[in-house]
């Protein structure tokens, strides 16, 4: 009998599936996603995997360590805790050309660009990153893996840990991803196979176009264009959509976000930070129908605001010295002398206080600044990060709810007040003078407890609505995984991977 049930799910047994791209932002992490949630639908037990990210979104995992955000969305389609094997390698940049290096799930320090790409230590890296893609693989059945920008970029072939040499690695089959909206289809698919060694080239199964707008029709011959040139199957055409909403990874669509609405909602302002992180923390309140939330660097957009959230950033106090220099600190001041609510996000939170020393330069070559003084407390930016998941009550609530941390800062109380959270361990965190409230904790919106509270001072005649935002994100991981499916050849999928 045991042989018999071995004997199945050998059958069973899937080869890695890999997503490249000619260039950035063609839609990988979202395409992942929608295979780690197919694969799941289909009785497997996936999981994704990105050898090196390299993103201001973060996220704690359960045993407290660090990863890339879009590895654990993909978790979470895949139904599955994120684990630091499934993004062993982060880069977190600080500024222009300085990033800070995390090796599966700690922070191993700052690296200039250069340091990084050129230092001895990449051999060692690959093999980290490769030893945790052989852990998750005993685990799991497929790993869907994700690489990273173009897999052809010549010059970058020898220091590559991401793309081909990671699909080397794994033995996976591998579909490469174009992004037909952006035009040039056909120059970038073949030019990003033809400029591929051939044993690499052997590695490349299918095709995938992405963010097909029109009729589908008028792309087939393109389709067979496309197979002729290249010798290769396109296994699907993806269309775009508007009406699926799954996390995203970079924040430039953000900016498009920026307008204040006098449609009788709760106007919720998130400034722009130059080095903003975990803008994913907003996801929940742009859903929720009360609430009309958008994204501004400018001092008027901020002022009309009825809640004005200062959001976490890679580099607290360079982008403070922004916010006073454009203009922003005084709207965010004035406006909440005219009671509007102001919310802080870690590095946010952190700004609102009455100062703040980075004596050892973590995150940039400022020593000290004021803040703008609107909570009672000081941070000091030294010892080891924080990164943990969290429990909490708020303010006095009985509801639990749940975060996350990912911060430097150790900040103190500079009189006695009462935390705006208490933790499970009965460790307070963050805290509430009248109008104005800070907190450490990622994910705090995703709690509609939380939200309520938030909102509860411009609710006035509303009737209170509920929004579960964990079965909302269930949802649209279903519609994403029905939408790439039913335009996708999932036979020639499988028949690859066999």
């Amino acid at each position: 009998m045991n042989k018999e049930k071995e004997n199945n799910e050998n059958a069973r047994k899937l080869t890695p599936l890999m997503f490249v791209g000619t260039g950035s932002d063609v839609g990988k992490s979202v395409i992942a996603a929608a295979f780690c949630r197919i694969f799941k639908q289909d009785g497997y037990s996936p999981a994704p995997f990105k050898a090196q990210n390299m993103a201001l979104n973060s996220y704690a995992t359960p045993e407290g360590l660090e990863i890339g955000r879009a590895q654990a969305v993909q978790a979470e389609a895949a139904g599955i805790p994120c684990h630091t094997d499934m993004n062993p390698l982060l880069l977190k940049p600080s500024a222009d050309t300085i990033c800070q290096v995390v090796l599966n799930g700690k922070s191993i320090g700052n690296k200039h660009a250069i340091d990084y790409f050129t230092s001895n230590n990449k051999e060692k890296l690959r093999m980290e990153v490769c030893a945790a893609f052989d852990r998750l693989k005993a685990l799991y059945n497929p790993i869907v893996l994700e690489g990273a920008g173009s897999i052809s970029e010549i010059n970058l072939r020898e220091v590559d840990l991401v793309n081909m040499p990671m699909a080397k690695h794994a033995e996976a089959s591998v579909i490469l991803v174009a992004d037909i909206d952006r035009g040039g289809v056909f120059a970038s698919v073949y030019g990003s196979i033809l400029l591929l060694p051939e044993e690499e080239r052997k590695l490349v199964k299918g095709i995938l176009i992405n963010k097909f707008r029109g009729d589908l029709r008028l792309f087939e011959s393109g389709v067979k264009m496309l197979e002729d040139l290249c010798g290769i199957p396109v296994v699907g055409v993806v269309p775009y959509f508007k009406d699926i909403h799954i996390e995203e990874e970079d924040s430039v669509m953000l900016h498009s976000k920026n307008r204040f609405s006098e449609s009788g909602k709760i106007n919720c302002v998130v400034v722009l930070l130059q080095h903003m992180s975990n803008f994913t923390d907003f996801n929940a309140l742009e859903h929720d129908e009360r609430v009309h939330l958008y994204y501004s660097n400018q001092p008027s957009e901020i002022a009309e605001a009825d809640i004005i959230v200062v959001p976490g950033t890679k580099n607290t106090l360079e982008d403070l010295q922004v916010l006073r220099r454009d203009g922003i600190a005084q709207a965010i001041l004035q406006a909440h002398t005219k009671g509007k609510t102001v919310l802080g996000i870690c590095g946010g939170y952190q700004m609102l206080g009455q100062e703040l020393h980075d004596p050892n330069h973590i995150e940039s070559n400022l020593t000290q600044i004021p803040g703008l003084g609107l909570l009672p407390l000081k941070t000091l930016l030294e010892g080891e990060k924080i990164t943990r998941q969290v429990s909490f009550r708020f303010s006095g609530s009985e509801s639990e709810c749940l975060g996350y941390e990912i911060h430097n800062g150790r900040t103190e109380y500079l009189a006695g007040i009462e935390p705006l959270n208490r933790l499970a361990d009965g460790k307070g965190d963050g805290c509430k003078v009248e109008n104005c409230m800070g907190t450490y904790i990622h994910g705090i919106l995703d709690n509609q407890h939380f939200v309520d509270y938030l909102l509860q001072p411009y609710l006035a005649s509303k009737k209170p609505q509920t929004f579960d935002y964990f079965r909302f994100k269930e949802q649209q991981f279903d519609k994403l995984a029905d939408h790439v499916r039913k335009h996708v050849d999932m036979e020639l999928i499988y028949e690859a991977m066999k």
